[in-house]
């Protein structure tokens, strides 16, 4: 069933305990409501992208000025994911700066990496840009189970954001890799200037894929000096609840993750986004280049809230 922009936008404007009711009960229909998913990312390589992405700390057409650090050897990655998982962590993420692979080197050092964080038994997820078909297959022949690509905001809003890529090369590339039989994490940043009916826009946008993504981050934008949108309105936190909600509601059967700016939400926020639908979490303290939640923060959030972590066997 295709989503309606109209339906959409009444959904999220509704009363806010009608919202919350609705949204809670297609997520007890779909997922286990006191269990939620837990991942950690690390960035591969840092800096000197491309890229003009409005929010980005890596661009070198921002002026942040990121020092460039170069791939991760595969021991470091290994390690790092060792540590995820002792954590809690069931997916490790990894992700690297530019606009692609830069090199067939560089891409077969990441698919070493992706063998050997699954060895490990964690589910394994990359985020490296435009891919082809041919580096989709290897990829999922090496073990990838999901790849993140965002499509960042609607389609109305997007050229506002980036302007060295369309979001019709975001949508291209999601068909590639699902094509290659590999899960889509997709989703999008939010406070960067848009409106609310931009959000929902984004949320039909993904939810009307022919496969609506496997899991959909939600990243409230962290504000960066230097970065073009380092003066835009936050997003309020009743409106962040809103759009975790309406997420839920579109895609019953996705994992729905707050991923960046968690760490500006209080636990009652946080709460209630979990009761709404969200069911997937980035642990860790860093995410790429922005902080996130503190030591031990989530343990006894998760106490509060009496949420169990997320194991599955894979």
């Amino acid at each position: 069933m295709k989503h309606t922009f109209e339906r959409a936008l009444e959904i999220f404007h509704y009363p806010f305990f009608k919202l919350l009711r609705t949204a809670h009960e297609v997520h007890r229909q779909n997922f286990d409501e006191q269990s939620v998913q837990i991942s950690d990312i690390l960035s591969l390589k840092t800096g000197g992208c491309s890229e003009d992405c409005a929010y980005c700390a890596q661009s070198a057409r921002n002026g942040t000025k990121m020092p460039k650090q170069p791939l991760l050897d595969l021991n470091t990655v290994v390690n790092a994911a060792k540590k995820a998982k002792e954590c809690g962590a069931s997916r490790f993420c990894m992700s690297i700066s530019g606009r692609c692979p830069s090199s067939d080197d560089e891409f077969e050092k990441i698919c070493a990496m992706v063998k050997a964080v699954k060895k490990l038994e964690l589910e394994t997820c990359v985020t490296v840009g435009i891919i082809s078909e041919k580096q989709a297959i290897k990829l999922k022949e090496s073990g990838l189970d999901y790849y993140n690509h965002n499509v960042d905001t609607s389609p109305e809003f997007y050229s506002h954001i980036v302007s060295t890529r369309t979001i019709d090369d975001r949508i291209k590339t999601i068909e590639i890799v699902q094509n290659a039989g590999i899960n889509v994490c997709s989703g999008g940043i939010v406070g960067m200037g848009e409106t609310n009916e931009d959000r929902v826009k984004m949320l039909v946008l993904l939810a009307n894929l022919p496969t609506p993504p496997k899991c959909v981050p939600i990243n409230k934008l962290v504000k960066i000096p230097g970065t073009r949108v380092d003066d835009s309105d936050p997003i309020e936190d009743f409106d962040f609840v809103r759009m975790i909600a309406l997420t839920r509601i579109l895609m019953p059967k996705s994992y729905v993750k707050i991923a960046a700016g968690r760490n500006t939400l209080p636990d009652a926020v946080q709460a209630l986004c979990i009761f709404v639908g969200a069911n997937a979490l980035f642990s860790g303290e860093k995410l790429l280049t922005v902080d996130n939640i503190k030591d031990n923060a989530d343990g006894k959030l998760f106490d509060k809230l009496n949420l169990k972590i997320e194991n599955p066997q894979l």
